[in-house]
């Protein structure tokens, strides 16, 4: 009984030796826990920073460039001279908004043709001419209008209509090609203007030259300045209206090919009613 009892106290105390051993070993490593737990969080926490001062130091670089760019060109454009820049860019200004104003009134200027030619067609066939010239009449563009304009003249015989139709097609081309020659003579002027500054920024370097009596590169550098600066902006400004100028001659002539070959197919139609009418 007694070396039962012995056994079991010895195992006892190794219960808890161990147990104690454990707590201390817990204990000990719990601090280097916390501690590698602060670790990670400031480390994610800069991981998160980063990005953020990457954008802002990006945001700033950019925006920087742009202040910088806008004062480059502002002292550009005082150094050029500002009479002759201005009377330039006015050429710019100008020349865009006629641009916008061609390129909006031909966007609206496009029509389904197929479309149109179609529910002409049926028009014809259910309700005669007055329901054809009711579809001309609510559909925009001018294929529309040359048609109505062909078709109200049907009373007076297939080739009143046929002669009709030709000469309106010459009306809307007008129309389509209105303030193309404004835009063409912004087109002249800027460089023109650009010249104009270069010969008159030469003759003062040779100015300076003649009061000073000696040529150096101190004394023509103004006057050669203001000439290349207004003949580049002129040139600029010349093929920028040029590029736009070219866009809307390919639109202008998408559009009467379409309505040469509308207003053919409208004569067809035309033709077969009439037949259909005559029988």
């Amino acid at each position: 009984m007694k070396k039962v009892f012995a056994t079991v106290m010895v195992l006892a105390m190794l219960t808890l030796g161990s147990t104690a051993m454990m707590a201390q070993e817990a204990a000990a490593q719990a601090p280097e826990a916390t501690e590698q737990v602060a670790e990670d969080q400031a480390q994610a926490e800069v991981a998160e920073a980063e990005p953020v001062e990457e954008v802002a130091e990006t945001a700033a670089e950019e925006e920087g460039g742009l202040v910088a760019l806008h004062k480059t060109l502002k002292t550009k454009f005082i150094e050029g001279g500002a009479g002759f820049m201005a009377a330039t860019l006015l050429c710019l200004v100008f020349g865009l908004a006629l641009c916008i104003e061609r390129i909006i009134y031909l966007s609206l200027s496009k029509t389904n043709t197929k479309a149109l030619l179609t529910n002409i067609e049926k028009a014809l066939q259910n309700g005669g001419i007055e329901a054809a010239l009711d579809v001309c009449r609510n559909t925009r563009g001018p294929v529309a209008s040359i048609f109505y304009q062909g078709l109200s003249r049907y009373d007076e015989g297939i080739d009143v209509v046929e002669k009709t139709v030709s000469s309106y097609g010459g009306v809307q081309l007008g129309l389509l090609e209105k303030n193309l020659s404004w835009i063409s003579l912004f087109i002249s002027i800027a460089p023109s203007l650009g010249f104009l500054g270069t010969i008159i920024g030469m003759i003062a370097a040779f100015d300076k030259i003649q009061q000073v009596g000696d040529i150096s590169a101190t004394v023509v550098a103004g006057g050669i300045k203001v000439a290349l600066l207004t003949t580049l902006l002129g040139l600029i400004i010349a093929i920028i209206l040029q590029l736009f100028y070219n866009y809307i001659l390919s639109v202008i002539e998408g559009l009467v090919n379409e309505m040469e070959d509308s207003s053919i197919s409208l004569m067809d139609i035309v033709v077969e009613y009439d037949a259909a009418q005559k029988k």
